[in-house]
């Protein structure tokens, strides 16, 4: 009985001295095996010209007759312009569009008949390039929640 006792002690002993865990030099090739085979995959399902067409709805583009505000640069003020924000109060249009300009856009304040103030990024005599920018304003900042309701104004004379 003390021979048996005496065994078990020992392959208990001999068991707890060596690992079962696989080295990590061994778990590593085999990480590194899996991701470049994930890496592949992706490089052949993703398409190498992917053509993204460009949708314009019309419905986003509003018609509206709009003057430079006072002190803004009328040059810039194409006709097709991206509207991040509308205020009738020109304190808050003007912290916005400092805001912006500070980001690097080359924002313009410009407002419309009814007295509204009109926070504007970018403009464009293009109806597509307006879209496309619009669309980038949208995705750049939507992890913030901002600007998902810009919209495209278009000028009227």
């Amino acid at each position: 009985m003390k021979k048996v006792l005496f065994v078990a002690i020992a392959l208990i002993a001999a068991g707890s001295l060596t690992s079962c865990k696989p080295k990590q030099s061994a778990y590593k090739a085999v990480m590194e095996r899996a991701q470049e085979r994930e890496i592949a995959k992706q490089a052949e399902e993703t398409p190498k010209d992917e053509i993204i067409p460009v949708v314009i709805d019309d419905s986003d583009i509003r018609p509206e007759k709009v003057t430079p505000a006072q002190g803004e640069n009328a040059n810039g003020l194409l006709r097709y312009s991206v509207v991040i924000g509308s205020f009738q109060n020109p304190t808050n249009a003007r912290s916005l569009k400092s805001r912006m300009v500070d980001q690097g856009y080359n924002a313009i304040l410009a407002q419309n008949e009814q007295g509204m103030y009109r926070v504007i990024v970018t403009s464009f005599d293009n109806k597509m390039d307006a879209v496309r920018s619009r669309d980038s304003i949208k995705s750049m900042y939507a992890d913030q929640g901002l600007f998902q309701d810009a919209w495209i104004l278009e000028r009227t004379y």
